[in-house]
């Protein structure tokens, strides 16, 4: 099966896509285009960017066809032996996982617009591109001669549909690109966006966190590696994986090599670099293989995603990237999500798993699930303390890690929850019911992240908000651009009990009309102001203006909560740390 890419007016973000597939024997052909890309569970429904389409034979002969799903075409193919079906793509949207055509370059994920037929899926595929002649390509396939007496063109191999899926890649001539090598390991660097990345910083953060993944699994499944870029003049924040490669998107680009981005490039280039082994090889049976065409049901996101973002963070502390202050503060952030989220008191991190094919990465209704990104990385920590426990330091997550890579990735098999749990007490040499538990129930973690941090001699930390109507009223509230909009209400609170809820506007408080515009004169300051006094509020409520009285009492509604280091802790409580911070054993 053959592809071939190119462009007519970059400025009209439209791609033009061919697909040639010889051997044509059926009566019928299915020409089938992903519902979803692997990454993100969620349906894409990525054919709503088809414009033109449209079927011929080798002679150039138009082919009848009907369209019987969203994403699925059916070709009357008798008495031909060859298809060739030729469409086009919008590309006007970049992030991390999605495809984009403009002046200064092409950027395709292929599992967005690229379509095949379903019962060869895993025939060797060759993708040409059709560039200009000074644009360099980022990607992680490797050359092709498919294309050799075409001029201009560029070529790579696909050994299979799921290779050609999990390859982006980048076209400009504005690209800018390092090199480091790990262990005979090739790591590269593509910044696509107005940036000036610090090579040698770079280099140095990368060498370390790169290897010690290295050392850790033994043996990756790659030969080389790229990190792909994509950097924005504005605020955003995204990653993805692959097998050979992560495309991440950040932005201001004036702010990449400072502070928290600096830091957000780190833990997200940690974090999605292994993937590169939990998830893209080792991963769960649902998705053994995938099945693009429909939801790929798991309940084990919170192995997926959560156990990869305890790594990611984790691993940039262990490789000393992170100090000890950095790591607590991301770890703090993983606890306060999960202390604000009362959706882990109504559905489980195992079935918020299954559901983000229901209601996706959006927050939802008010208090309906959890995060199997924070959740699942507190379970992994409580997890690894667990397993390093029961054997006193001589095992860990680690362990349970490269045991799912060689005994199940390497052999093509997926991974089932009670084989996951199976694995943990083959380690630990213990049952995991208490824990597996906490992760199929809906309960607060508490107990058990106390159990987890003792260990290490840590504690949980909890104290009052400092901010009156969060501690006193039990609201939240985001305040921009002249708007005081509540996000979060506490469950029985007054601000509840008063019918304030989530999305409602605040626009007076004692006569004071709310309205943020850097000065001071906000609800926060306003609140913290008046302190016990009652206070009547004006707000609005999908357009309805409203007034509620709130009277505070003694109350302690939304907590700050943390992890730190005990003062008391024993000398064990110290090694343990040790141990678990520098992974001795």
């Amino acid at each position: 099966m053959n592809y071939i890419i190119s462009y007519q007016n970059p400025h009209d973000h439209f791609i033009d896509i061919e697909f040639i597939a010889d051997k044509i024997t059926m009566d019928e052909t299915f020409i089938q285009l992903p519902a979803w890309r692997p990454g993100r569970y969620e349906l894409g429904n990525f054919a709503k960017n088809i414009q033109k389409w449209a079927a011929f034979d080798e002679n150039g002969i138009a082919l009848s066809f009907q369209k019987v799903t969203k994403d699925r075409w059916k070709v009357n193919t008798k008495g031909s032996s060859k298809l060739h079906i030729k469409y086009n793509y919008y590309a006007a949207e970049l992030n991390a996982g999605s495809t984009f055509l403009d002046v200064s370059q092409l950027y395709m994920n292929p599992v967005n617009c690229c379509v095949y037929i379903p019962e060869r899926i895993n025939e060797s595929c060759e993708l040409a591109l059709q560039l200009p002649v000074d644009y360099k390509i980022a990607i992680g396939l490797p050359s092709s001669t498919f294309c050799k007496e075409r001029v201009g063109w560029r070529c790579f191999h696909a050994n299979s549909f799921h290779d050609l899926a999990d390859s982006p890649f980048i076209a400009s001539n504005c690209m800018q690109h390092q090199k480091i090598t790990c262990a005979n390991t090739d790591f590269n660097f593509w910044f696509q966006g107005e940036c000036k990345p610090d090579w040698g910083k770079l280099s140095t953060d990368f060498m370390k966190f790169c290897n010690h993944q290295l050392e850790m699994m033994q043996q990756a499944p790659f030969k080389s590696y790229h990190f792909f870029f994509q950097i924005l003049p504005t605020k955003i924040y995204h990653g993805v994986e692959h097998t050979t490669s992560t495309v991440i998107a950040l932005g201001p680009g004036y702010n990449l090599m400072k502070g928290e981005l600096y830091e957000d490039l780190l833990g997200v280039s940690c974090h999605e670099l292994f993937h590169a082994w939990n998830v893209k090889t080792i991963r769960p049976i649902e998705m053994q293989p995938y099945d693009y065409t429909k939801e790929n049901y798991s309940k084990l996101g919170y192995v997926c995603e959560g156990v990869t973002t305890y790594y990611g963070d984790y691993l940039l502390f262990r490789s000393g990237v992170f100090n000890e202050d950095q790591y607590f503060q991301t770890f703090a952030e993983r606890l306060q999500k999960h202390e604000d989220n009362f959706g882990r008191f109504n559905l489980s991190v195992a079935d918020s798993s299954f559901d983000t094919w229901l209601d996706g990465y959006t927050p939802g209704i008010p208090n309906r699930k959890t995060n199997i990104y924070d959740e699942g990385c507190l379970l992994a920590f409580a997890t690894d303390m667990f397993i390093r426990k029961s054997t006193n330091n001589e095992r860990s997550l680690d362990d349970v890690m490269r045991y799912l890579f060689t005994e199940f990735a390497l052999k093509g098999k997926g991974y089932s929850d009670m084989d996951y749990k199976g694995v943990i007490e083959h380690f630990a040499n213990k049952s995991y019911d208490e824990i597996f538990n906490y992760i199929n129930c809906p309960v607060d973690y508490e107990p058990i992240l106390k159990e987890a941090m003792n260990y290490i001699g840590c504690e949980f930390i909890k104290s009052s908000s400092p901010k009156f109507n969060e501690h006193a009223l039990g609201m939240k509230v985001n305040e921009v651009a002249g708007v005081c909009k509540v996000t979060s209400v506490y469950p029985r609170s007054i601000a509840d009990l008063a019918g304030i809820h989530n999305n409602d506007d605040i626009l007076v408080v004692n006569n004071i009309q709310i309205k943020p515009d850097g000065s001071g004169t906000n609800f926060t300051e306003w609140c913290n102001y008046f302190g016990n006094a009652p206070l009547h509020i004006t707000f609005a409520s999908n357009g309805i203006v409203k007034q509620a009285e709130l009277i505070p009492k003694l109350n302690n509604y939304y907590k700050i909560v943390k992890m730190q280091k005990n003062s008391a802790a024993n000398e064990l409580q110290k090694n343990n740390f040790e141990k678990w911070s520098k992974n001795k054993f």
